[in-house]
């Protein structure tokens, strides 16, 4: 159990508490998911050779190459440990938890990120400044959760039915240690944005409320991550070899996790280096079925958050300002994804990459998210929702130039006849119709 201690600026506004106390849990989970089957003799790398080819396969122009490998489906069930830090104020009862995913690349860590005394931590604005409770976890195969065959196991509706689960269990509060709120509400990264909106289009009424950073409906430039990273065989990266099988893929050095996470002059040498010792890999099966996440309706009709880097590489190509017709960038374009959202707002972070929790910005994301919540009906002491976004939301910690850059979504045009994404799709929603598999690869 660990309990540290953080300026409170503009905590007045909530009354949260000073400090947050914090305990590592184990949830296990019941999981049962409908996952692609593939021939993981063929696709199993064991050298760096082997996994270049493999990326090279992954991400040429005009090919599906999950469909072009696809076998057919088959029924995932197991339980599964789910390494979990639990995180409350040092005193008042919280009424509101966040569930908190992680994205590629990273563990629950990336959410209490604790270089520089906890500088980075996400958990610690939430909880010491807003009063919300969290939950942060290792998704399925990652970190010291129970890991897996990293072809046909470890894939991304495997993971949502984990989160699934999770939610369901710390709803009903039967997670030992962490008691019943009235509320739950899900922030994602990235893969774990993909999970969350996956996890809300399966379950509508699942979640009070989402806030997915990283992240558009646009699965045209996951390429990019992909070649960014450099990816290597994990056994050849000391620090993750002992941990991890053949198949798990890790990023092959500091340049290729620059690339794909750090915009240029928006970071402290420091961080991207704690980022790159503490990194952790992908399973050649998320990389199979990233995208197809997105690619079913979501009927979700709650509160909606969007919080992107304007220079987000894996969803943005690097320039979220440069969007389809009558969008105010490509983030807002997912609008159209979520026609049932009771408030739906998107934020450019300006300058700001990828890994928006690392950048010198993160206040300014932080404060966007846990102000959207607090406004829109989750406020941690159960107070009336205030009805505003969070692009007009006060801004606790930011500098000025990072509010006025703010480009929200809520001032965005309606969606051009038959919607930005009209005949952008290779191969269909996923492999030969399925709702998973490649976004536009």
């Amino acid at each position: 159990m660990k309990s540290f201690t953080i300026a409170a600026a503009g905590a007045a506004l909530i009354g949260a508490a000073s400090a947050k106390v914090c305990q590592n849990i184990t949830v296990p989970v019941q999981v049962s998911a409908r996952n692609g089957k593939f021939d993981a003799t063929a696709l199993t790398t064991q050298s760096n050779i082997e996994v270049t080819n493999f990326i090279l396969d992954l991400t040429q122009q005009g090919k599906n190459f999950t469909a072009e490998v696809l076998q057919g489906y088959e029924t995932v069930t197991g339980t599964y440990n789910l390494a979990a830090t639990y995180c409350r104020p040092d005193s008042g009862a919280p009424n509101v938890i966040q569930v908190l995913t992680h994205g590629i690349g990273f563990d629950r860590s990336y959410w209490d990120f604790p270089l520089n005394h906890y500088n980075y931590s996400y958990v610690n604005e939430a909880v010491d400044q807003y009063g919300f409770a969290t939950i942060a976890y290792d998704r399925p195969g990652i970190g010291q959760s129970s890991h897996g065959e990293p072809v046909n196991e470890i894939q991304a509706y495997l993971e949502v039915s984990a989160l699934t689960a999770l939610t369901t269990e710390i709803r009903a509060g039967k997670v030992q240690g962490v008691p019943q709120f009235g509320k739950v509400v899900h922030v994602g990264h990235s893969f774990g944005s993909e999970h969350t909106y996956l996890l809300t289009a399966m379950n509508p009424k699942i979640s009070d409320g989402i806030a997915l950073t990283g992240f558009s409906t646009n699965g045209s430039f996951v390429p990019y991550f992909a070649l960014g990273g450099n990816f290597v065989d994990v056994k050849t990266n000391a620090a993750l070899a002992p941990q991890y099988a053949h198949g798990y893929l890790a990023a092959g050095d500091a340049s290729a996790v620059q690339t794909n996470f750090f915009s240029p002059g928006a970071f402290d040498p420091a961080v991207l280096a704690a980022a790159v010792s503490t990194g952790q890999p992908v399973t050649i099966g998320e990389l199979l079925t990233i995208g197809g996440e997105i690619g079913v309706p979501n009927t979700f009709a709650g509160p909606v958050l969007i919080v992107t880097g304007e220079r987000d590489i894996p969803y943005c190509g690097g320039n979220c300002l440069a969007p389809p017709a009558g969008y105010a960038s490509i983030p807002a374009a997912a609008k159209s994804s979520f026609k049932n959202a009771g408030v739906f707002d998107v934020v450019i972070v300006p300058g700001a990459g990828h890994g928006l929790n690392l950048e010198f910005s993160h206040p300014f994301t932080y404060s966007t998210i846990n102000n959207f919540f607090v406004q829109n009906g989750a406020s941690p002491k159960g107070a009336a929702a205030s009805g505003s976004t969070s692009s007009s939301a006060p801004v606790a910690t930011s500098s000025a130039s990072f509010v006025t850059s703010v480009v929200s979504a809520s001032s965005a045009a309606a969606s051009a006849s038959g919607g930005p994404w009209s005949g952008s799709w290779e191969g269909g929603h996923g492999g030969h119709g399925q709702p998973w598999g490649h976004h536009g690869w």
